[in-house]
């Protein structure tokens, strides 16, 4: 029988394996996420084919909660421009998730392939993003790990539509969320300060994409050396200023409207910040205001420089960031990937960074976990 939810003192009653493999015929795997393996899967019926997410239980709790928190989210959601759950099935050792096929690329791949690339392609882009995020938060869903890397083409035709996938980190605000995750370029200022955050993360995530995709470059980004102790604390402290720049030349050619909505995404002040629905009515979306000058040369050549390595896709998904707090109360942030082991420590507010006091770091020695990213 299908995933569903289960009454209280109801035994459990799972799936057979036969009951996937009678229905679907799995491919081999595609590739091997941090929480799943993803495979091809074919209808044996029908011959449609569907993406599957195969989750390991026996690769511990997380694997399990976000398998179970993928399938619960996507139940609820029905939007074009979201990845639609197909089927679901819990075995004794397995989750298996069918998702639509998306065959088309990702969006920095379309934007090389381009002979013609102007802020109107990049505008159209955003609309879809945004409408499938309002209704996301029409539904009080937060996705909380946006980033260019979860947006596709469902297809490979000329104009198709951009959908949304990887639900696992998504979750219900029901009140305003704690545990802080993401990925840490796409981290709003609430997050890193590891105060109380909701919908408006996803808000400024859409704000870091648009610069990205408007300039080929991020907003926030390491400009040390990449053995430079500090670089993972600029970044942070960046963040958490708002410091970024619409630097020449790169934005020479962009509308004074585009950046308008940018410095309104990428707003400290999440009460402040632009709502998914208010960027949607905003000129440069809903008018005529995006320029058709082809930009795609300047921005092409960023994106090759900025991304040719996948410097981002290459990070390890789950990190703990450390403060290490120094004889002048500095904080530096660091990445280590561990396991995670949450401490109940009392800490302070130092100006917008939520900082552990001396005697607290001092008790577990040098470094403690304030924030886990993934």
């Amino acid at each position: 029988m299908p995933f569903g939810c289960l009454t209280l003192g109801e035994k459990k009653d799972y799936n057979s394996p036969s009951e996937v493999t009678d229905k679907y015929d799995l491919g081999q795997i595609v590739k091997s996420e941090e929480f799943c393996e993803i495979f091809r899967a074919k209808d044996r019926n029908t011959m449609k084919m569907y993406t599957c997410k195969k989750f390991h239980k026996k690769d511990g709790r997380k694997v399990r909660k976000a398998a179970k928190n993928e399938i619960m989210i996507l139940n609820m959601v029905k939007h074009h421009n979201v990845l639609q759950l197909v089927d679901a099935f819990e075995t004794k050792k397995e989750y298996f998730i069918f998702l639509e096929l998306a065959t088309g690329r990702e969006v920095f791949d379309w934007i090389l392939d381009q002979g013609y690339y102007s802020e109107r392609d990049t505008s159209n882009v955003m609309r879809q993003v945004l409408e499938a995020v309002a209704y996301l938060h029409s539904q009080k869903i937060v996705h909380r790990n946006l980033k260019l890397e979860n947006l596709v083409y469902f297809n490979r035709l000329k104009h198709s539509k951009i959908v949304i996938s990887d639900f696992q980190l998504a979750k219900l605000e029901n009140g305003l969320i704690k545990d802080p995750c993401g990925t840490p370029e796409y981290l709003a200022p609430e997050v890193v300060a590891r105060q109380r955050y909701g919908r408006p993360v996803d808000c400024w995530a859409i704000g870091v994409i648009m610069y990205i995709l408007l300039s080929g470059n991020p907003p926030f980004y390491n400009d040390g050396d990449e053995n430079d102790s500090d670089q993972d604390k600029n970044l942070f402290l960046k963040i958490l200023s708002g410091d970024y720049e619409f630097d020449s030349p790169y934005w020479d050619d962009i509308s004074d409207s585009a950046k308008t909505l940018v410095a309104s995404l990428i707003e400290v002040d999440q009460d402040q910040r632009l709502t998914a629905q208010e960027a949607i009515a905003h000129e440069w979306i809903s008018g005529n205001a995006a320029s058709d000058k082809n930009i795609k040369d300047g921005v092409c050549a960023q994106i090759e420089k900025n991304f040719a390595k996948a410097k981002w896709k290459v990070v390890p998904l789950v990190h703990v960031i450390y403060a290490i707090m120094d004889s002048n109360f500095l904080l530096h942030f660091k990445f280590r990937f561990v396991p995670s082991n949450p401490r109940d420590i009392t800490s302070f507010n130092f100006g917008h960074i939520r900082i552990l006091p001396h005697f607290a770091v001092s008790n577990y020695g040098t470094h403690h976990p304030i924030m886990q990213c993934v």
